[in-house]
């Protein structure tokens, strides 16, 4: 078998504006960028207002490993089987971030047969909206520097600053850092910190913004500080919040791509599943639901991350409701859930978890019970997907199928889309339309005007199982803060591992008897969301002993080698 990037270097590729013209977007609502990459404007969405939308469909998977299971290649694979079938299909991801690209996960493009192309693109710099997000932000953190050192107009307190610095690269040396050293004329010394640029709030707004006027009024509601008697100072009272959008005004344009088939994706946002909603775009679906008969778009992590948030964030945004939903598996990820592997980011894996072992995987089979529970709670029809790997078994299969169908799914079929593309992925296609058919009415999991403590609560124990929630003292008067402020009917964002469905990774499985400890609470008053910390969370990653970039280089020809 090639490497992802050997085979995305064989791929015959079109240029965007064909593509763009073979799904009915019309020459001057594409704006190429290069031969092979676009942006599409929003006039999209006016001209073809009266149009019936296409089927929604939701990829999500059970709780991963650190290894990834295949959910952008089922994604994205999948998107070229409705095609192969003779369906208009559209596939929606993410942007991956440049530092998981060099760290521990390498690129997230999809995988073998069925990935975004050019991949370099994708994992690099793309059309370099992220890097306009890290502008956007990092002026609004000059702002607030430059404020405090002419006077303090706005009477910041330099203790209460919440904004930070972002990079997108993961450097675990600046979490932590103190600005404003080197004298008088070089700013008020106070102690500061960096976040990944995919955990800036940022990032979540263009997620959630519905065009360049609500980008533009939700960077404005953004609180960046605190006064000295405690009041929010916004980027509209630092006067930054126009300067920030004007950076930003492409951004809000999705990303036009290619599958190695050929067929139309959609690369836009990329907001961290963990901390953020873990979803693409709202526009760029809207989009895609205009032009395909279906659209496939893809949720962070496991279902009670990326498809809890997708529910009750996206969805209450944009006012979709997807028609099914696909859940990822693979037999390697529940027997780790059985607790009796060790699986370690960027290391080889146990060769006992590469044998057939029905009693360890159905040890983990609690796993796939819940996050099943949890897709059909939101009142979804849902298809587990199991992403096929050689070392898989029959018999491996077919209990992964019986658990499966006994715990509600709509169907349950294994795809080989790494190794064939599209063709692989028929029989799931089938199965995804015939899903679509079924009666399905969209539930949140808690209404919008529940005390935002009910609002955790609930979370905590009907989506994750816990018994119940440990709220620390600083969270208890934030959320009272929060309550008292008008906020409290903001939808709340989980911050927690994606490891596990607890806060805390070493519990494996479907754990049940522990509590949720929640450690902070603040909002987010331009993405529009109260943001809970669980556990330990850090919103800048470290670099592994081995970087991923070690591998990466370029040969003699200016190609890239080495990204996976």
């Amino acid at each position: 078998m090639f490497s992802d990037i050997d085979i995305a270097h064989e791929a015959r590729l079109r240029p965007a504006r064909q593509i763009a013209e073979e799904i009915g977007i019309e020459p001057d609502e594409v704006e190429p960028n290069g031969r092979f990459k676009a942006k599409v404007s929003l006039r999209v969405l006016e001209r073809m207002r009266d149009c019936p939308n296409g089927r929604y469909v939701l990829v999500t998977a059970i709780t991963p490993t650190p290894l990834g299971e295949g959910k952008t290649l089922t994604t994205v694979g999948l998107g070229q089987a409705l095609r192969a079938a003779g369906h208009s299909a559209f596939s929606c991801i993410r942007q991956p971030s440049l530092g998981p690209v060099f760290g521990i996960k390498g690129g997230a493009a999809g995988g073998g047969y069925s990935q975004v192309v050019p991949m370099e693109d994708i994992n690099l710099h793309l059309t370099g909206d992220v890097h306009a997000i890290t502008a956007a932000h990092n002026l609004g953190s000059a702002f607030i520097d430059n404020s405090i050192y002419h006077g303090n107009p706005l009477d910041i307190d330099t203790y209460a600053v919440s904004w930070p610095r972002v990079l997108d690269i993961s450097d675990r040396a600046l979490r932590n850092v103190v600005v404003g050293l080197g004298g008088r004329m070089h700013g008020v010394p106070r102690e500061g910190h960096f976040a990944i640029t995919v955990a800036s709030e940022l990032m979540a707004i263009l997620a959630l913004a519905e065009d360049i006027g609500d980008l533009r009024a939700r960077i404005g509601r953004i609180i960046m500080a605190r006064t000295r008697a405690g009041d929010p100072v916004t980027a509209e009272d630092l006067k930054v919040a126009g300067a920030m959008t004007v950076l930003m005004r492409e951004t809000i344009k999705p990303n036009l791509m290619q599958d190695l088939e050929g067929g139309p994706v959609f690369v836009h946002a990329g907001p961290f599943a963990n901390i953020a909603q873990g979803n693409s775009s709202i526009v760029a679906d809207r989009i895609a639901l205009k032009l395909a008969d279906y659209v496939v778009t893809e949720a962070g992590f496991g279902a009670d991350m990326g498809a809890e948030k997708f529910v009750n964030m996206k969805c209450r945004a944009s006012g979709l409701a997807p028609d099914a939903a696909v859940l990822v598996a693979t037999v390697r990820a529940l027997k780790a859930h059985s607790g009796r592997f060790e699986v370690r980011a960027g290391g080889s894996l146990d060769p006992a978890m590469l044998a057939e072992d029905l009693d360890a995987l159905a040890a983990g089979m609690p796993n796939l019970i819940k996050q099943i529970g949890n897709v059909r709670s939101f009142g979804i029809p849902v298809v587990v997907a199991i992403n096929t790997f050689p070392t898989d078994t029959p018999a491996e299969h077919a209990l992964i199928a019986d658990a499966a169908r006994e715990a509600g799914a709509f169907d349950v079929v294994a795809h080989r889309m790494h190794a064939e593309g599209g063709q692989g992925g028929l029989e799931l296609a089938a199965a995804v339309v015939a899903a679509c058919e079924q009666p399905s009415s969209l539930a949140f999991t808690y209404p919008s005007d529940a005390p935002i403590r009910e609002k955790i609560a609930t979370i905590a124990t009907q989506v994750y199982g816990a018994s119940g929630v440990d709220f620390s003292f600083g969270a208890s008067r934030a959320i009272q803060a929060i309550s008292e402020s008008g906020l409290c009917e903001l939808p709340v964002c989980m911050a927690k591992t994606h490891l596990s469905l607890s806060h805390d990774p070493a519990l494996k499985g479907a754990p049940t008897g522990w509590r949720l400890p929640v450690r902070e609470v603040h909002v987010s008053a331009g993405a529009g969301f109260v943001y809970a910390l669980c556990g330990d969370i850090t919103t800048m990653p470290g670099l592994p002993a081995s970087p991923a970039g070690e591998h990466i280089d370029i040969d003699a020809d200016g190609n890239v080698v080495g990204l996976s």
